[in-house]
């Protein structure tokens, strides 16, 4: 089934995220993933776990779910607890593929139908009162803190991949 016109943009930025994220993390060593820029940034342990967590919200929207024990050290509101036991690069990473995988496939499964719906509330807002509207948020949103990971990104030294 053809992604409904309504979420086309969105699933282009969540495809075209998948690969930056990738590619932004691809040579970092693990303890990199764990520094805070000025001592209290988010790290990029953090900012990928939060994406995760923010694309559970799209799944769970578009009816499909994914969980792992550690994500909610990510949710909304919640900060980088230095003592936390957060997951390992490679976790983290695994899941991105996994999650990115499924979201693939519920955005090429939903139906017009179910993007038309009115947004959830509470939810995260939406432009245009419904189901689409989020998930063009969400969409923002993850763009948002993948550009975060490119200036971590840079504070650590690496070369920027974006130009």
């Amino acid at each position: 089934m053809p992604i409904p016109a309504d979420i086309t943009h969105a699933a282009h930025e969540f495809h075209y995220n998948n690969k930056f994220t990738a590619n932004f993390v691809k040579d970092l060593a693990p303890e990199e993933w764990l520094q805070r820029p000025e001592g209290s940034a988010n790290h990029i342990a953090w900012i990928v776990g939060h994406v995760l967590w923010a694309r559970t919200a799209v799944l769970t929207r578009l009816g499909t779910q994914w969980s792992a024990p550690w994500l909610g050290l990510f949710a909304r509101g919640v900060r980088v607890d230095d003592t936390a036991a957060y997951p390992s690069p490679d976790a983290l990473m695994a899941a991105w593929h996994e999650v990115a995988t499924q979201l693939d496939t519920a955005l090429e499964n939903a139906s017009d139908e179910l993007v038309d719906q009115p947004a959830p509330q509470p939810g995260p807002p939406s432009a245009n009162g419904k189901l689409s509207g989020t998930i063009g948020f969400l969409a923002w949103h993850e763009t948002y803190h993948v550009g975060q990971i490119s200036y971590v990104r840079g504070l650590l030294g690496k070369k920027s991949l974006m130009g």
